[in-house]
């Protein structure tokens, strides 16, 4: 059941969402075209962490990094990408009230990790280039474990807000969700409580996430751009800046969408604008992520050169062998 009778109010224990369009064509195409992305995304993303783990080239922090992140890259997206080629093959798609809430931490939880990753990234940028000779001590196993487990907590932390935010929420009537997922802008508008004290909280804390994470990416950028400015070698100047020109890429793309759909006034975009931005914030931005990495890093695609080549001569000669011996079996 949808609604249960609590006094005079009726309860919601189950939500429906509308999804992207009620056109039956463009959701045939729109299915097809997200499935792909989503293929990729997994594909993608599973192989920069087999790549990262089996190369020994790649055992430096800059890579642990990224290895988590592609982790996390695999989360966001499966939190609400399933669900989504769900909605385009049912109808009315359904999803629970613990559902919702289930799907709605996760990728608030995970969001937030991938803002502190990618802040530890820019660190681990701004030591290699403005501190090299200190970078092994500074950038340490143990360094680079505690920022990784610190980006995870700072992700229960803010997922733990969001939560109690959800939960303080009253669904008394509506249930119709216009969005392909449980985002927290429309779950405020179908609440018939006050909802004062859920937007103040979850305001000042991803407030606080997405200050302190830009805050370390933007001095440790301004940092590193001095310090190439200084460099009197055209080809050190490029090298250094190549380093960062991937990074740069994914925090360009993450934080400028999430401030479009987070900080930019609701009054000034529509419905159907949101729903485009969610959908490459949750599902396309997973996917770029290690096209960037392996199309724009040298390191990446020189181990996967080495890894193929490795694997394709080893292939060459359990051919040969076999053959050989076949032959001379005959």
């Amino acid at each position: 059941m949808a609604f249960l009778e609590d006094g005079n109010h009726t309860i919601v224990t189950e939500f429906i969402l509308l999804g992207l369009t009620d056109d039956p064509v463009l959701r045939d195409i729109l299915f097809t075209i997200i499935l792909c992305i989503y293929l990729v995304t997994v594909s993608g993303n599973l192989s920069t962490i087999l790549l990262i783990r089996v190369s020994s080239q790649l055992h430096h922090p800059m890579y642990f990094f990224l290895s988590h992140l592609a982790s996390v890259d695999i989360g966001i997206s499966s939190s609400v990408t399933p669900n989504m080629l769900a909605n385009f093959l049912v109808k009315p798609n359904t999803i629970s009230y613990i559902g919702c809430s289930i799907q709605f931490t996760s990728a608030v939880f995970l969001a937030t990790v991938e803002c502190f990753l990618l802040a530890a990234m820019a660190y681990d940028r701004f030591v290699a280039i403005c501190n090299p000779l200190l970078y092994s001590t500074k950038m340490s196993r143990e360094a680079c474990i505690q920022l990784v487990v610190g980006s995870y907590i700072q992700g229960l932390l803010n997922a733990s807000f969001f939560t109690l935010s959800f939960f303080s929420l009253i669904f008394c009537g509506p249930n119709r969700i216009n969005h392909f997922y449980c985002d927290l802008a429309p779950l405020v508008e179908l609440s018939c409580s006050d909802v004062t004290l859920a937007v103040v909280i979850t305001s000042i804390s991803a407030g606080f996430i997405t200050l302190t994470t830009v805050f370390v990416i933007a001095i440790s950028y301004s940092c590193i751009f001095i310090t190439i400015m200084k460099m009197h070698s055209t080809e050190s100047r490029y090298k250094a800046f190549s380093t960062c020109t991937s990074h740069l890429t994914a925090v360009t793309l993450f934080y400028g969408t999430t401030m479009f759909i987070y900080v930019m006034p609701k009054s000034s975009y529509s419905t159907d604008q949101n729903k485009v931005l969610s959908v490459f914030y949750m599902v396309v931005i997973p996917m770029l992520n290690p096209l960037i990495y392996s199309l724009r890093n040298n390191e990446i695609k020189g181990a996967l050169k080495r890894y193929l080549g490795k694997k394709i001569f080893s292939y060459g000669n359990l051919f040969c062998k076999t053959h050989y011996n076949d032959t001379h079996q005959v």
